[in-house]
Formats: structure tokens, sequence, C-alpha cells
């Protein structure tokens, strides 16, 4: 996922605090999230002016469309914003959040008109959550969810109780429970799944510490943890490498289909052609391209129909409510 940041990049700077956070109140904050406004205020989220002026080539006035990410410095965004205004005659106005609870409220209120940043299986955890009713409108790429550490090599190598960060949002704490399982080193209550949470671990070798996925990558970089499980946006902002990776999951499986990557629109827009054209031009290959860059290559692309990606939605949506 991905990708959101007030600041953009994690500070190295300020070691993050190493809270345990309840399950409920981790909901309740996603919660709270809703009341997000979407303001150039330091802290919240800021706008990228990406296009230039409106009808320069003389082909009618060009139609603005805000799109919410968490990632907004990386360059293959600029290619794609040029590629906009150049293909489709549409001005890009990024917006940039500083976490994962903010994008999906501010879509919701009409303070952007589309967003890229979450898999279907956050989407779905958030329309569950927030009684709301988001769709995917194109698919992007799955990304591995990689365990980083900066003083060893393999899992076996951790220290007995090493501190390891997993993000605390619900849906990417199980998927980092389900990667340590799988690493080796824990196990969880009948072998884990889509919204484990760490009430759920029957036996470790580390102490998980559940942090903002924004703080995960700064943990492990000061040496606040021993190793961090880390969404890709936030590595590559924080200079993490390939090099650093001591296990991930394989985005390219049939498994993997949940954390397809998406774009997500409100439901009266997800058969908007304007929208639907924006998430395809994800797919030029120069901006793939750019996204290989930015992710040392782990990006696996998939172009799922919008149809598609919905019945998946509603499929994980039951799931969520199931396990509530």
């Amino acid at each position: 996922m991905s990708e959101p940041n007030l600041p953009t990049e994690p500070s190295d700077a300020n070691e993050p605090q190493l809270p345990s956070k309840p399950r409920n109140t981790r909901r309740n904050a996603l919660i709270a999230g809703a009341a997000v406004i979407v303001v150039a205020i330091a802290g919240v989220a800021y706008a990228v002016s990406a296009s230039g002026d409106d009808d320069e080539d003389g082909a009618g006035a060009a139609q603005t469309v805000s799109i919410g990410v968490t990632d907004a410095s990386q360059a293959y965004w600029k290619t794609y914003t040029d590629l906009a205004k150049k293909e489709l005659n549409v001005n890009v106005k990024l917006v940039n959040f500083g976490d994962y609870s903010q994008p999906n409220p501010a879509l919701k209120q009409g303070e952007t008109d589309l967003n890229q940043f979450q898999h279907i299986q956050y989407l779905a955890d958030y329309n569950v959550t927030s009684n709301d009713t988001l769709q995917p409108i194109g698919a992007t790429a799955v990304y591995p969810l990689p365990l980083y550490s900066t003083d060893y090599e393999k899992p076996e190598e951790l220290p007995a109780k090493a501190k390891v960060a997993i993000p605390n949002d619900t849906i990417n704490e199980a998927r980092g429970l389900l990667v340590l399982q799988a690493a080796g080193l824990l196990t969880l209550k009948d072998g884990g799944g889509a919204f484990s949470s760490t009430d759920d671990i029957e036996t470790a070798k580390i102490e998980v510490v559940p942090l903002d996925a924004s703080q995960t990558a700064g943990a492990v970089k000061s040496g606040s943890t021993d190793a961090s499980i880390v969404n890709k946006n936030y590595a590559a902002d924080a200079g993490l490498t390939n090099d650093q990776v001591l296990y991930q999951d394989d985005p390219a499986s049939d498994s993997a289909a949940p954390y397809v990557n998406i774009f997500a629109a409100r439901a009266e827009d997800k058969d908007n052609e304007t929208y639907q054209k924006l998430a395809a031009l994800y797919h030029d290959p120069s901006v793939e391209a750019g996204v290989q860059e930015a992710n040392d290559n782990t990006a696996v692309f998939r172009d799922t129909s919008a149809a598609d990606l919905q019945a998946e939605l509603a499929k994980v949506e039951e799931q969520a409510r199931a396990a509530k």
C-alpha cells in the first residue's frame, strides 16, 4: 500500500515512540480519521500542483482532478501528471497525506476526487468499519510486505526477544503478523488470517511492537527496533534497500489478490470515464518504469478490470464483517 506524509518522509531525527496500542483504539483512530479536512496546513495534508496552465495548447479547458496519495515526492508522479495533461487534457492535483487513516475520509467528504494508496483488503476494512461505499476503479500493482533490518541478514539471526515493529492499522498488522509467522518468528492462533491481531499471537521468539505504518521505517533505521515490517512507499522514502530485507511475502501468488493496490473513487463515480482513464494511465510504460525504479523493481503490476476488483472487494468485505 501505499502509501501518506506530513512530513512526507519519515524523520530519522526523532526516534519514534513504541506504544502498545489496543486493537479497539486503532479502529477508533481510523474512524476518527473521518473528520480529516484536506487543507494546506502542515501536519495534515498538502496539495501539489502538478500540471501546467489550463488550455495552454488550445485544446479546450482542462479538467482538474485531485488524487490523494501518500508518496507525492516520488518522480513517477511527475511523469504521470505530465501524461495526464498531454494525453487526457486533465490537470492532476496530488494531495499528499501523512498516514493511511486520512485519504479515505477525505475522498468520502469530496475533498479529493480519487485516491491511490491502498490495497483491496485495506479498503474493505475501511468500508465496513466506517459504513462507507468507496469502490476500486483500477488496479496498479501488488508489492511485497518486507521485514527489514539494518543489523541482521536473516530472520534466524534476530536475538531472543528482539524488538520487531509492525504497522498498527488493522489490515497491515494482520499481513505483517503473517509475514513474521512465515519467517518462523511467531505463531498465530489457528494459523492466523487476514484479520489477525497481536491478541492472536500464541508463541513468539521476538517482541512485537505495533507502530503507525509511517513510523516503522524510522524505528529500524534509528535502532529503536531490531527489525521492522515496512510498506514499500515508506521504505523507499526512508532509503531502505532490498539488501536489508530479511524476509517478504510473494506478491505474484494467487493469495495476493486482496493486496492489489488500487485507484479508489466514491461509489457514484465508479463509472466516470475520465477517472477510469486516469487509472489506466498508471500502466503507461514510462510510469511503470518510474514505479519500478522507486521500488527496487519489486512491483508486480496488475491490470485487473474494475468489475473484477469490485467483486473482490465485496468478497473481502463479507470476510471483514464475519471477523467482527
